[in-house]
């Protein structure tokens, strides 16, 4: 296996059950916000009010190809960089993808104090969850696997990530890559 990719909606857990996944793993963790950020010298916000959207997804989508060279790690994605399908295309050479899923609320729930979503910043939070998170549905379900983490621990999520891997991070014997 080459990497493990890890999509899904804000405030799903990417960046947390990344970081761990890539610890009990001794793989890399890469975030791709917060590598745009570092390349950047912006945040996300800064990107979305200076620059617009479209100039944040060209971003993502340059910072993929850099990836396509990456083995061994475990890389947060934003949550939409999945629905370009040039991305998806990309993103499934690479290693397998894994969706993170959780309900319209409880995304809301985690984020409601959070200043720097820019998506977010509307009159009706919860509705714009909703509307894109079915715009998004056709593409996070192309995942390899999806994991709902409405309901569980951080450690939960990573050890059901790792029970679904297993199969994938065993190496025959006799294999020399």
């Amino acid at each position: 296996m080459n990497n493990i990719i890890i999509t899904g909606f804000m405030a799903t857990g990417k960046t947390i059950t990344g970081r761990l996944l890539a610890d009990k793993l001794n793989y890399k963790f890469i975030d791709t916000d917060q590598q745009i950020e570092r390349v950047t010298q912006k945040s996300i916000p800064e990107i979305f009010a200076l620059d617009g959207e479209a100039e944040f997804r060209r971003l993502e989508k340059l910072l993929l190809h850099w990836l396509i060279h990456y083995d061994n790690a475990v890389i947060s994605i934003g949550g939409g960089m999945i629905v370009d399908p040039k991305n998806l295309a990309n993103l499934k050479k690479i290693g397998k993808i894994i969706c993170l899923e959780c309900t319209p609320e409880i995304i809301l729930s985690r984020i409601k104090n959070e200043t720097h979503r820019p998506l977010l910043h509307c009159h009706n939070p919860l509705q714009k969850i909703k509307t894109l998170l079915s715009a998004r549905q056709p593409y996070y379900k192309q995942a390899d696997y999806d994991i709902d983490t409405s309901n569980l621990s951080v450690d939960e999520v990573v050890n059901n990530m790792l029970k679904w891997l297993k199969p994938f991070l065993i190496k025959p014997s006799g294999n020399k890559k």
